[in-house]
């Protein structure tokens, strides 16, 4: 008995991998450049180019010229094949970028610890990135990461009235994004609930304080999650700068 498996569990993680798909391929049809969100998907599944390919049975080349813009922009057809095959080799994988990216029913809403969250078009440089919010790296480690979007979140809220469930849909659509915490003292608390969550952001920033705490310093080491300092005056300021960025 310990070996079943749950068919409702089958059903749900089928319909996650249908409606993540459906989604991915609404954004490269309507994006001014899909190349760029063509490799951005690839990415975040970490699929390299010579598995994607060998599993569209074509060669790696033609991956890169589709998504350098080399090639002519895909059809929907391509498109469609290219997306069901990133679905098609996490599931065999495992599932585990499917199942991160699985939407909150339709009857559960953000919460309203979140001030502004957004997805980028393409990934964006962690470094290019902090420098539009005049946020300095406290740590050294992961500061290679990309950043494919961002959620600016009210600290307060989310750590006093959010439960775990309601934690994780701070990510979004992607996990590999930056989570701006505005109201913070130390930042212990935030590096702390992130460890619990076990998804690891692109970047964790924090806002209104003038130091941070060692023990969260700490946290982002040991998890290889760069964690920077925003020196922009207002919650407004981060928002407008970051408007003008994508």
């Amino acid at each position: 008995m310990s070996n079943m498996y749950n068919v409702n569990d089958v059903t749900e993680f089928s319909l996650n991998a249908k409606n993540l798909a459906k989604d991915i391929i609404g954004e490269v049809v309507l994006a001014d450049k899909p190349e760029n969100v063509l490799k951005k998907w690839r990415t975040i599944f970490k699929i390299s180019q010579k598995a994607l390919a060998a599993e569209l049975v074509m060669t790696s080349s033609v991956i890169s010229d589709y998504e350098s813009g080399r090639r002519k922009s895909p059809g929907i057809k391509m498109i469609n094949k290219y997306v069901n095959a990133l679905i098609k080799i996490d599931a065999k994988n495992g599932g585990q970028v499917i199942r991160s990216f699985s939407k909150p029913h339709a009857n559960e809403s953000i919460s309203d610890a979140v001030i502004d969250i957004k997805e980028f078009s393409e990934g964006k440089n962690l470094g290019d990135f902090c420098k539009r919010i005049n946020a300095t790296l406290a740590t050294k480690s992961g500061a290679n990461q990309t950043v494919y979007g961002y959620t600016i979140i009210d600290s307060l809220k989310a750590i006093t009235e959010l439960s775990f469930s309601e934690l994780i849909k701070l990510y979004g659509v992607t996990s590999q994004r930056a989570l701006i915490f505005t109201k913070v003292s130390t930042g212990r608390t935030p590096m702390v609930a992130i460890k619990l969550t076990n998804l690891h952001p692109s970047l964790v920033v924090l806002h209104g304080l003038s130091s941070v705490d060692d023990v969260a310093k700490r946290i982002a080491e040991v998890e290889n999650i760069p964690l920077a300092v925003c020196r922009l005056n207002s919650v407004d300021d981060i928002k407008e700068q970051l408007k003008l960025f994508d």
